[in-house]
């Protein structure tokens, strides 16, 4: 099997979680504004964009603000003392990225990079607080987005806490098909979006653990893997 990814992005956020539906809550932060609300934030903030694999901002390093994903995905994902990083989640536009502290405070508390290229709205910290101050749709986005990344990293965590790592990879595919797969036949067909190395960033392992896994999985039956795909075969199987 070879690692491959495909330019087209994937629906909404990822991460793990137990419930689907609420993986893209708290993506409407500008989408959710009147015209003249949304022109209000634009005005205040400025237009960044990170080519793939660029850092946006760093564990770590002064807080400055948060960045509003326009187009493209962004990783967020946390590193410990040796080097090791778990990915936290992969954000899709309409989120912002840069909490839990948006009012240029403290430390980033994880870092985040471009998975593809992207187009960001940066908002400092004093921006939009006087954002938050004066209009108070904003204050309720800003509200929104942050109880949906506590719910996302609360998830995580339990995640990473009551299941194995194999129940991990089978959640994180099941969470694939219901959000990015498309039915063709008796199957459901992911494209290939993530590395095994980015896999096993979200799940907990290493590479070598997911390749091993996923060949498992594909001599059971469950799945098939292309360079452009994840073949499901199996969902009912992965579920259980």
């Amino acid at each position: 099997m070879h690692d491959t990814e495909t330019s087209d992005s994937p629906v909404g956020a990822i991460f793990l979680s137990e419930y689907f539906a609420e993986l893209n809550e708290g993506a409407g932060f500008l989408t959710d504004l009147s015209p003249d609300d949304q022109k209000r934030v634009r005005s205040l903030g400025s237009r960044c964009r990170f080519a793939k694999g660029d850092g946006i901002f760093h564990q770590g390093a002064p807080h400055t603000g948060v960045w509003i994903i326009e187009s493209g995905r962004v990783r967020t994902y946390y590193a410990g003392p040796s080097g090791r990083e778990i990915t936290l989640a992969y954000w899709s536009s309409g989120h912002f990225v840069g909490g839990p502290e948006v009012f240029a405070r403290g430390r980033h508390v994880w870092s985040a990079d471009a998975l593809e290229p992207c187009e960001l709205l940066f908002l400092s910290g004093t921006s939009l607080l006087k954002l938050v101050r004066e209009v108070p749709d904003v204050a309720v986005g800003v509200i929104e987005g942050l109880v949906a990344k506590g719910k996302s990293y609360s998830a995580l965590i339990q995640m990473l806490g009551t299941r194995s790592v194999s129940e991990r990879l089978s959640q994180l595919l099941v969470i694939l098909a219901n959000t990015t797969g498309r039915p063709e036949g008796n199957t459901i067909v992911v494209d290939r979006t993530v590395t095994y190395e980015q896999i096993a960033a979200i799940v907990g392992a290493t590479r070598q653990w997911v390749t091993q896994s996923l060949d498992k999985l594909k001599a059971a039956g469950v799945v098939e893997i292309t360079r452009s795909a994840i073949i499901i075969h199996d969902l009912q199987q992965l579920e259980e």
